[in-house]
């Protein structure tokens, strides 16, 4: 009896996934690592092929099985061979996968790939920029082995998310524009002046950009940047940026004013020197419908820069009339850092949270954040300070 009943419910549990609809299933495979979605292949010969029609490839470095060695046998020579034989089954296994797909790719992602460089790479991207429409492409290397970024990818003008990292973009693209690109992922990518502004001028679309790079020319300007930037809503920037920006040639009134620009993040914002201060203050002065700041503060400066001090009375007009929360970690209750919070307090007469994830001790805590409720504000503000010591 109890063999006829799991008999029974292993049938229904076969038909009752057997009856997903096409859609349901390629949204379950897609869920999948590659390799484990192409496994289901076993299952039955209605599955044999089901994993050969998701639209979302993930090649991750991560998921190619490491090979095992002896413990004595570590030695670098050892190790190398290890990772190029690692790296032989990845971009074996891309080819057949492709050869095998049916139908349209709309995700397509590289992760990860240590310690090698991946020529390969190109004919696939080719491969994909004249058989699919390819709306998410996400491409990451090694650091020590950034990839040149080939022409073909310029091509795929079906793309709305475009992530690179350690990519090296060293040519000035002539192609027409991705016309529905919607986010840039810029992580660790060496471009020049000219293919920035290029690629960026020509994504009519774009509405969400994060830039943490390494510009090659030192004389493109913040106008010039924003110029390219007229949709955007969600923008990060990470700390090194400001300092390959030039900052000194900024008029009081900008011409530029990034009017949609909701959301703004400033990765390792650093006061050793006024860059990072200088770029968040003309942010903040073009984006008159800033809704959200996220700011993370970098380690290295002590509290007598009383440059920033000045900065931030140069910008004494600068107001955030739309702004409803200000988030900061690693916030230590320098002067310059509660100056810059007192400041949007006073400036911001929406506003409705402001989270601080602080470093300091928890006494400190009670005292700074009663500093912050005692401080001008121009809205009741509800302030949160949370520790990040464990």
């Amino acid at each position: 009896m109890n063999a006829e009943c799991s008999s029974n419910a292993q049938q229904l549990s076969s038909t009752t996934i057997n009856t997903l609809p096409q859609t349901i299933i390629e949204n379950i495979l897609c869920l999948l690592p590659i390799q484990e979605a192409a496994r289901t292949s076993i299952l039955s010969r209605e599955w044999r092929y089901k994993w050969t029609t998701i639209p979302k490839l993930d090649f991750c470095w991560s998921a190619v099985p490491e090979i095992r060695t002896q413990e004595n046998q570590t030695s670098h020579v050892e190790r190398a061979r290890k990772i190029m034989e690692r790296r032989r089954k990845l971009f074996n296994a891309i080819p057949r996968v492709l050869l095998m797909h049916q139908g349209p790719i709309h995700e397509f992602s590289i992760d990860s790939i240590e310690n090698c460089d991946c020529f390969e790479l190109d004919p696939i991207i080719f491969h994909l920029s004249r058989n699919h429409a390819v709306k998410k492409l996400k491409l990451a290397f090694d650091y020590m082995y950034p990839h040149k970024l080939p022409l073909c990818a310029f091509s795929l003008h079906h793309l709305r998310d475009l992530h690179l990292f350690n990519v090296v973009i060293d040519h000035q693209p002539i192609f027409s524009g991705f016309g529905s690109l919607r986010s840039l992922c810029l992580y660790s990518v060496k471009i020049s002046k000219n293919a920035l502004l290029h690629l960026l001028s020509n994504c009519p679309s774009l509405k969400r950009f994060t830039l943490l790079g390494s510009i090659c020319d030192k004389d493109c300007t913040i106008i010039e940047l924003f110029d390219c930037l007229h949709v955007i809503e969600d923008l990060t920037i990470y700390g090194d940026t400001p300092e390959l920006l030039v900052l000194d040639s900024v008029p009081n009134e900008l011409p530029t004013s990034l009017i949609h620009l909701k959301y703004f993040c400033f990765n390792e914002l650093y006061f050793g020197d006024d860059h990072g201060l200088i770029f968040l203050l003309i942010l903040i002065k073009c984006s008159p419908n800033l809704e959200k700041i996220e700011l993370d503060i970098a380690e290295g400066i002590g509290d007598d820069n009383e440059t920033l001090f000045g900065i931030l009375e140069k910008y004494s007009d600068v107001r955030l009339e739309h702004l409803k929360e200000l988030e900061i970690h690693y916030f230590s209750n320098l002067k310059h850092e509660m100056e810059l919070v007192t400041v949007i307090l006073a400036r911001s007469p929406k506003l409705k949270k402001v989270i601080i994830h602080s470093l300091v001790e928890k006494d400190e805590e009670s005292d700074m954040l009663k500093i912050l409720l005692q401080a001008s504000r121009a809205s009741p503000v509800e302030i949160v300070v949370r520790s990040m010591i464990d």
